[in-house]
Parts: C-alpha cells; sequence; structure tokens
C-alpha cells in the first residue's frame, strides 16, 4: 500500500509528533501533582531521560506511546502497511533501547514504572492507572507496567457474535 500522502505532507505530519509534553504525560502529571507528589521531568542526568522523575520516591516514569514502544496487545500498536523494513527495524531500535535504558536504570538503583499511553486516553481508565500508580509509588516495588493489558481499540469494541 503506498502513502496517501506526499513526502513533504508527511514529513510535516511526523515532524508534529511531539517527545515530551505530551497529553497523556501532561495527564499522568496533573494527577500526580493533584494527589500531592512531587517531580522532574525529563532528567538529564539520569539514562533515557525518564519523562517523570520522583527523587523522594526513586522512582522514574516512562509514558510510552502505545504504537512507538510497541505496547504487546494493543490496538494502537499496529504495523504500518508500506515501509515496512523501515518500520520493523525502528520499532526494534526503540524496544532495544528502551530496555537498556531501563536496565541502567535499574542498575543504579531506580524503581522503574511504565505508564502506557492507552491508560491515559479515556477518564475512567486515566482514574485507574493513576490509582494503580500512587499505590506503586507509596510501596516497595521495584517496577510497574501499566496497563499490563492494552486499553486499545480492539480492547474496547464488544465482539459480534451475530445478528440482533
Amino acid at each position: 500500500m503506498t502513502d496517501y500522502l506526499s513526502a513533504a505532507e508527511r514529513s510535516r505530519h511526523m515532524a508534529r509528533i511531539r517527545a515530551r509534553d505530551t497529553a497523556p504525560e501532561k495527564h499522568l502529571r496533573k494527577l500526580l501533582h493533584h494527589e500531592g507528589f512531587r517531580f522532574r521531568l525529563h532528567s538529564r542526568t539520569l539514562p533515557g531521560r525518564p519523562d517523570i522523575v520522583l527523587a523522594r520516591h526513586n522512582a522514574a516514569i516512562f509514558v510510552h506511546g502505545c504504537f512507538w514502544h510497541r505496547h504487546p496487545g494493543c490496538a494502537s500498536a499496529y504495523e504500518p502497511k508500506s515501509r515496512t523494513e523501515f518500520w520493523t527495524r525502528k520499532f526494534e531500535e526503540n524496544v532495544e533501547r528502551d530496555k537498556r535504558q531501563i536496565g541502567a536504570l535499574r542498575d543504579a538503583g531506580w524503581r522503574i514504572g511504565i505508564v502506557w499511553e492507552c491508560g491515559l486516553r479515556r477518564p475512567e481508565a486515566r482514574e485507574a492507572t493513576a490509582a494503580a500508580v500512587f499505590a506503586w509509588l507509596r510501596s516497595s516495588r521495584s517496577r510497574i507496567e501499566i496497563p499490563r493489558k492494552a486499553h486499545g481499540r480492539a480492547a474496547r469494541l464488544p465482539k459480534r457474535t451475530g445478528h440482533h
């Protein structure tokens, strides 16, 4: 399948994708702040520059986009139909980089939180995700991934079993 946008239009679209201060990240930061948690953003001194760093809790949180970081089972982590070799290589590099950065943080003694974008998309999912993050921060657990089960479009659509 060929791209319906010209190369210049596609480049313009891709350039608008943000690496920081994304809507999911802002949602989580607002909820954390409202709950009384104080944090730093994108610490340059830590491997991977985590999106949210809560030094008091020795915790680093990454807010991952389901498409870019390949959330398993999430409808948003679809495979593009054009330039498949490019995208496969790009996604593999992203996932490997994530593993290296998380390993480096863990080796430095940090607790790691991964919050997937689909867990912050809808208000009801956002509340459940925030509650799980709050509980994790107050616990001694070293790692959390929220949600473990994807909340993408496929997870929301009811299964069709016949005509009604």
